[in-house]
């Protein structure tokens, strides 16, 4: 794990795509719409992710199981980790979903998190997501958005310099903060942040706009030369 300015980081991708494991393919049939839409995973991460941990030269922890079977971006004891395809099944095979594909990615983010730590002091975690530019008939009009949770002050702070580098970097581009997901939300960083202390753990969730995602689920190249290109020099500020 390559050291920024005194940092370790890590970056995750929960929700990277929307394979439905051959066991589970019966679930599944008549769902190719859902399973292709922003319900089934969020489009573009994974090789957003892939590039952060190229140009970062940091570890990357992904996933690929479609978030209908069973979402890693919410705690196992939270009744959201199910979709409607999945809730109603008996509750020994909702467990074994859970062992699966949710145990091992949050065990191998942990295990990251700790090798940090262990490294460097303290680890900045990184979630990629992305979201549906519509929502019921609601817009979102950010184009990139920083989930963090305001109560941790280190947090907060950091997110708010990388917000306002990123600003500079694409002034023409729409940045916000918490939007359209509180970052205190119930999911991976913020199970984290009850782990670890403030002084050793931040995670903060990148969420782009899908709207941007073009051929072969990517992202343009502006996306990734935003966000790797403004946070070393942020991480060295802090």
């Amino acid at each position: 794990m390559k050291a920024h300015a005194g940092w370790s980081l890590l970056v995750t991708c929960e929700h990277g795509g929307n394979e439905v494991p051959a066991a589970y393919r019966a679930l599944f049939r008549g769902r190719a719409a859902e399973l292709a839409s922003h319900r089934g995973w969020d489009p573009g991460t994974l090789a957003l992710a892939r590039a952060l941990t190229e140009r970062l030269d940091v570890p990357l922890v992904s996933a690929t199981v479609t978030r209908l079977l069973v979402d890693l971006n919410r705690s196992s004891h939270n009744p959201r980790a199910f979709s409607s395809v999945t809730r109603a099944l008996p509750r020994a095979e909702r467990l074994a979903l859970l062992e699966r594909f949710h145990a091992p990615h949050w065990q191998a983010a942990r295990a990251e998190v700790a090798r940090g730590i262990a490294g460097e002091g303290r680890v900045l975690h990184l979630g990629v997501h992305s979201f549906t530019p519509v929502l019921d008939g609601t817009a979102r009009e950010a184009d990139i958005a920083l989930l963090y949770d305001p109560a941790r002050a280190r947090e907060r702070a950091l997110a708010a310099d990388w917000l306002r580098a990123l600003r500079v970097a694409e002034p023409t581009r729409v940045v916000r903060r918490n939007d359209p997901y509180r970052g205190s939300a119930d999911g991976l960083t913020t199970a984290l942040r009850r782990e670890y202390p403030a002084v050793r753990y931040l995670g903060i969730e990148i969420e782009v706009n899908q709207r941007h995602v073009g051929r072969g689920a990517r992202f343009p190249a502006w996306v990734v030369d935003a966000l790797a290109g403004s946070l070393p020099n942020v991480l060295a500020a802090h």
